[in-house]
């Protein structure tokens, strides 16, 4: 299966290196442009594209109203938001719009290709140290009050995976459990150890524990 994404960044060498780096892989299909009007009209006449990459600080973006007119369009393709450190509200706000999540444009090549390779299974994917100020997403939230004062940001998917772990299942297990691939779950625990500052299995339930998340 062949992914086709679309790259809009107006600094060329960035966005000449990342198509260039992404082409290299033998699935992945590239376009890409230099603003919001270029990459509404690629979609318009391109589409479907599995994923959307918009640089969150190129002209027309203005904050966040290039994105809603990329995701007013019918249909609205997955998109992922390029840029460095961002407001925590800003971080909220665009999550709450339903973007799959943000690439750090310091990420390693190898990191940013499998992020970008998560959110195209329909993952959502934010950088631990992106957000200026703690990430919480409000369903999690809901779901667990007793531990929002020291839950780290976790998705609703990353905490069923952390309850796994908790309780000393294997990837195996847990895809088969939870309906994913178990590259998938390798993905959610590498992410957690991250968010739990964990280095294996054993301390991340540890301090799950000690952090009343399981």
């Amino acid at each position: 299966m062949t992914l086709r994404l679309l790259i809009a960044d107006d600094h060329k060498l960035l966005r000449d290196t990342l198509s260039s780096f992404l082409s290299q892989q033998d699935d992945i299909e590239i376009v890409a442009v230099g603003d919001v009007d270029q990459a509404r009209a690629a979609i318009e006449r391109e589409a479907p594209f599995d994923l959307v990459l918009l640089d969150y600080g190129m002209p027309g973006m203005e904050a966040l109203d290039g994105l809603r007119r990329i995701l007013a369009l019918d249909p609205a393709p997955p998109v992922a938001l390029i840029s460095g450190m961002a407001p925590r509200e800003v971080v909220e706000q665009a999550l709450s719009l339903g973007v799959r999540g943000f690439l750090h444009k310091t990420m390693p090549a190898t990191s940013l290709l499998n992020a970008i390779r998560f959110m195209v299974l329909g993952e959502r994917f934010v950088p631990v140290d992106f957000i200026v100020g703690p990430e919480l997403s409000s369903d999690h939230a809901a779901r667990r009050p007793d531990v929002a004062a020291s839950d780290p940001g976790l998705s609703p998917r990353e905490f069923d995976v952390l309850q796994a772990l908790c309780v000393g299942k294997t990837n195996k297990q847990i895809a088969r459990d939870l309906g994913l691939s178990e590259p998938t779950v390798k993905l959610h625990v590498k992410t957690l150890y991250r968010r739990l500052e964990a280095s294996n299995r054993t301390q991340a339930a540890m301090i799950a524990r000690t952090r009343n998340l399981c």
